[in-house]
């Protein structure tokens, strides 16, 4: 089986590191604080949802020091009234990831992807990797260079 997660890193051309982790340590605050990674230069591929009907998806990287701003910023550019995180069940089912492991890599290409602007100050980022059991620290202009990915200013908010 290909590992798509893989392959998407690889047609950045960028080079990236996969750190293993354990599985029980895959949570951003668990990890950092384990493998001694900063929270700082760890991202968060988190899934939104504008509810209506259809249902609108988009992945947003934010840093772990900051907070996804969904009812302003997240909802404007979803074009919605209302919008929300996405359940574990619908982030799982479109990006075939288990929660903990989500990465930006390897994604739909038909899901928009939004990085938060700070990201992109990031000498490196630690993101998921695709299951809950590995990491990748790579440089932040690895995640723009993804299809559908676009910077976005004031996506997060300080925590």
């Amino acid at each position: 089986m290909v590992d798509v997660v893989l392959e998407a890193l690889n047609l950045t051309g960028v080079g990236y590191e996969i750190i293993e982790c354990d599985p029980d340590l895959a949570d951003t605050t668990a990890f950092c604080e384990h493998y001694g990674y900063k929270p700082e230069e760890s991202a968060n591929a988190i899934m939104v949802v504008g509810k209506g009907e259809p249902r609108i998806y988009a992945m947003c990287v934010v840093l772990a020091t900051t907070r996804i701003d969904v009812n302003k910023s997240v909802r404007k550019k979803l074009g919605t009234k209302k919008a929300s995180f996405a359940s574990p069940e619908e982030a799982t089912e479109i990006t075939g990831m288990a929660l903990g492991g989500v990465t930006p890599f390897g994604l739909p290409h038909d899901l928009p992807l939004w990085i938060d602007s700070r990201v992109m100050g990031c000498e490196k980022v630690i993101v998921g990797g695709g299951s809950r059991n590995r990491k990748i620290y790579v440089p932040p202009h690895a995640l723009s260079a993804l299809p559908n990915a676009e910077i976005v200013e004031s996506l997060a908010k300080e925590a």
